[in-house]
């Protein structure tokens, strides 16, 4: 299966930064308009510095790269650019419904309001829908409202979230850095959220274990896990005499089977960030295969495209070569994703149809 073939899938994208998105020459032209100092002087050169820093091995050096991203986004126009440019690269890369998250309160430091950065972002996003469609393809966005966890306003950013539900967001979820942040810091935005029924996803079981995951369960009732790849750590694999191999899973990666709470993967990234590193260093360490295989709810994703030089299609066909996956594997992958989208049943219902035309088609 080549990459040409996967991008002519049908495709959701679930978790995808929108500060992790951008355009190398984007950053540069934006730069120059706001006066901010770049590593480098061409896209290329600037893309490389990127894959460099990204590939630390630490969450926290990984995220130090954002300073930029979210440096030449502080104004109404920068952002509705980038917004519209995320979504037209999402539809050239076959994208038929994404998820983009991203935290409003990074975006202040020119006089915006909360409201008018969600507002540029929804006019961009809405631009790029339009540009899509204007090639013949088919495609949906919508907003995820991430508070950063360690910013303590949670919920200031969960009633923003409220606010613009009608408008474009369809989602939380916290992010930044998870080890020594738990979700229960934010316990009153999360309560917050449930009395008034907004869908929840938290980055969980990335930088930080099964502590974390389990506060994103309970206090932070999430309905899907961002990269929750470290659930890997409440399953024990055993071999006994000859081939058979037991597997026992733990209470919590119990209930988040039973329950089919998606995980968020992102391949590339989780190498990037160090979050497999106790499986090991390379993609064939990656727990992904043995949580598909026991049947949890697996979704693939991309984290940030720029920093991870990737794309959905990319990621999925590093999955193909590692694993061995085919068509309907990586039809599962998409049908997993549809099924945790935070849209209406009816609408995930459609999504589903069009992935499996798309998936009986190729």
């Amino acid at each position: 299966m080549t990459a040409l073939d996967i991008t002519s899938l049908p495709k959701v994208s679930l978790h995808d930064h929108l500060d992790g998105g951008l355009r190398p020459q984007t950053i540069l032209e934006l730069a120059d308009e706001v006066g901010l100092e770049t590593p480098a002087a061409d896209a290329e050169a600037l893309q490389a510095w990127f894959d460099e820093k990204s590939d630390s091995g630490s969450l926290v050096e990984y995220l130090k790269t954002f300073d930029l991203t979210t440096g030449v986004m502080q104004t109404t126009d920068a952002l509705a650019r980038v917004a519209r440019e995320f979504v037209q690269d999402l539809g050239a890369d076959g994208v038929v419904y994404g998820e983009i998250r991203w935290a409003p309160e990074q975006h202040l430091q020119r006089g915006l309001s909360l409201d008018d950065v969600v507002e540029a972002v929804q006019s961009g996003l809405d631009e790029g829908v339009a540009d899509v469609e204007a090639t013949g393809r088919r495609i949906r966005v919508g907003q995820l409202v991430s508070a950063m966890r360690h910013l303590d306003r949670g919920l200031e950013i969960a009633q923003l979230a409220v606010r613009h539900r009608d408008r474009g967001v369809v989602g939380f979820d916290i992010a930044g850095p998870e080890d020594g942040f738990a979700p229960e810091r934010m316990r009153d935005a999360f309560d917050y959220l449930a009395r008034e029924f907004m869908p929840r996803t938290v980055h969980a079981g990335e930088a930080a274990g099964l502590a974390s995951i389990r506060s994103a369960l309970f206090d932070g009732r999430a309905m899907r896990l961002g990269h929750g790849v470290r659930i890997a750590e409440d399953i024990t694999t055993a071999r006994e005499d000859g081939d058979s191999t037991y597997v026992t899973l733990g209470p919590v990666a119990q209930w988040v089977k039973d329950r089919e709470i998606a995980l968020e993967t992102s391949p590339s990234s989780n190498l990037q960030t160090g979050a497999i590193a106790q499986w090991g260093d390379e993609l064939i360490d990656h727990p992904f295969d043995l949580l598909y295989q026991l049947g949890f709810a697996v979704t693939v994703n991309t984290d940030n495209r720029l920093q991870s030089h990737t794309t959905l299609s990319r990621e999925l066909g590093l999955l193909v070569d590692t694993f061995g996956y085919d068509l309907d594997d990586l039809a599962a992958f998409q049908l997993n994703a549809a099924t945790a989208a935070f849209l209406s049943l009816d609408d995930r219902q459609d999504l589903v149809d069009q992935i499996v035309d798309g998936f009986e088609r190729a």
